[in-house]
């Protein structure tokens, strides 16, 4: 492991933190500039969305000795996974090896939304009926530590470099705030990111309230899993001034508080 790998998995914390607030703040003021559509009182939707955000990193703070970074640190410390057995340079194993994370990730969340066992964990983050940069921390902590089972998994089969994996983790939460922020792009903007990276107005049909079109668009970062698995769906059916956020059977406002999100994957629809 080299000298600039050790410094980041020191510095790493702080790093994801800092970039995390920045993003945050910044699509925050955004959203306030060019809103894609005027929504509810901040007052009303933030507290329950920020407070599951806070349980998730405590959650992820206490699973912090199975970390996907940790795991890397093991692996490459023992030579084990795919890309340790490889003589690849080392920019191409980081290329390769952040577009394997993130087809993980794809797969992780299409298996979310097809797996009947699972639907009702992720369903906290759909039963939201707006959509903006909170959206993209609302995740259950069940889902969390599932989820970093999953990249801990990966880690270990194809043992990508710790700060391949550390760069994926900050673009990862960066990306979940980005594609989830109640921002109108210019079209010419959009139609050109959306080629590069999942952009907000492409992530939001995944949101739509039509099931078909809320089982399309699973990528986080990348746009090209969807389109290579045939999950990608421009534009909802509705037009993007028609698409109605949420899921049809859990519309009421009780679904904002903590309390309530924690127990969503345990209720049945009202």
């Amino acid at each position: 492991m080299s000298d600039i790998e050790q410094a980041l998995i020191g510095t790493q914390g702080a790093v994801r933190l800092g970039t995390a607030v920045a993003a945050f703040a910044a699509l925050a003021v955004l959203e306030v500039a060019r809103p894609w559509r005027t929504a509810p009182s901040r007052v009303g939707r933030w507290p329950g969305n920020l407070a599951l955000m806070v349980l998730g990193v405590v959650v992820a703070r206490i699973a912090a000795p199975f970390a996907p970074v940790t795991v890397a640190v093991a692996a490459n410390n023992n030579g084990w996974g795919l890309f340790n057995w490889m003589y690849l340079s080392a920019p191409i194993a980081a290329i390769v090896g952040f577009l394997v994370l993130d087809l993980v990730i794809y797969t992780q969340h299409r298996a979310f939304h097809v797996i009947p066992q699972l639907w009702p964990i992720h369903r906290v983050h759909h039963v939201d009926t707006a959509f903006d940069v909170t959206t993209g921390v609302r995740f259950h902590p069940i889902e969390i530590l599932l989820s970093l089972l999953v990249k801990c998994g990966a880690v270990l089969a194809f043992g990508p470099s710790v700060a391949t994996v550390i760069a994926f983790e900050i673009a990862l939460n960066a990306a979940s705030l980005f594609n989830h922020a109640n921002v109108q792009l210019p079209a010419r903007a959009d139609r050109l990111l959306r080629w590069l990276v999942v952009t907000p107005t492409m992530h939001r049909v995944h949101h739509s309230i039509e099931r078909h079109e809320t089982d399309s668009n699973f990528g986080f970062f990348v746009p090209w899993w969807d389109r290579l698995f045939g999950t990608y769906v421009a534009d909802p059916a509705a037009g993007p001034d028609g698409l109605t956020i949420g899921l049809p059977d859990f519309r009421s406002e009780s679904e904002r508080g903590i309390g309530p999100l924690l127990s969503q994957p345990f209720r049945q629809p009202d």
